[in-house]
């Protein structure tokens, strides 16, 4: 257990399941359980970390637009857990003006736990920003890290074809090359998205080459099945065809 105060420096292999894991459940949650947002933005301005932080993990559940500049100030926070909570914030809250903020925050940031919360931020801004930061992240960060990034490139299908186009070189690299199968299995995901958006041209073939290869090939029965749902969701011909001559088989 870390103290909340001082964390101590992070094993690289660790996974770095987060105090704020699964975001998702929050989605679920009835509105009156949840906090009064003028409380915690009278929290977040506290001099206490625990105030910080209580008020910064309110707004993981809570929309509320005046809170961000609050929630980015506090992403340079002495405490990693104030950070981390601030940066899951404002994937909650995504803002044009966090952007900048949380690029350079994932670049200083010793705490994985920081830095795999800045990611799904980035992600979930939606930004052409956020893209070269985003694939920087998924060829060099921890695992933890890079296994967020795959999934949050998948946003930039959003964003245009230049954006797609710029994404699906470095997600199949990964998707062939990364030692995670965690982390395959997201760019298996993520080009799936991404593939929906894309013409039939040079970079789609090679993005669907690579799921084929992938189905084929991984040693990893939930990347092999992530690639087959990418394929499935595509509708590709050639992958489809894969995927009936393997059922025939048994191979899948």
């Amino acid at each position: 257990m870390y103290d909340e105060d001082d964390l101590s420096v992070i094993d690289p292999d660790a996974d770095l399941d987060s105090p704020l894991d699964p975001l998702d459940a929050l989605d679920a949650e009835p509105e009156e359980t949840k906090p009064n947002p003028d409380a915690m933005l009278a929290l977040l301005e506290s001099g206490a970390t625990p105030q910080k932080t209580i008020a910064a993990r309110a707004f993981c559940e809570i929309q509320d637009e005046r809170a961000i500049p609050h929630l980015i100030r506090l992403l340079t926070d002495a405490c990693p857990l104030v950070r981390v909570s601030a940066a899951y914030a404002l994937g909650r809250n995504p803002s044009p003006d966090a952007v900048e903020p949380l690029i350079a925050q994932l670049n200083r940031d010793w705490n994985g736990y920081v830095r795999k919360g800045v990611v799904w931020a980035l992600g979930n801004c939606r930004d052409r920003r956020a893209l070269a930061p985003l694939l920087d992240a998924l060829k060099t960060d921890i695992s933890a890290v890079r296994l967020w990034a795959a999934s949050g490139l998948a946003q930039m299908a959003e964003l245009g074809y230049d954006a797609v186009v710029a994404a699906v070189p470095p997600v199949i690299e990964a998707l062939i090359q990364d030692p995670v199968a965690a982390v395959r299995s997201n760019c298996a995901w993520s080009l799936g998205q991404l593939c929906r958006e894309l013409p039939s041209n040079v970079v789609y073939a090679g993005a669907i080459d690579a799921l084929i290869q992938v189905l084929e090939e991984d040693e990893d029965m939930g990347v092999r099945e992530d690639a087959k749902a990418s394929l499935l969701r595509v509708g590709d011909p050639r992958g489809l065809q894969l995927i009936e001559a393997m059922q025939q088989e048994e191979l899948i």
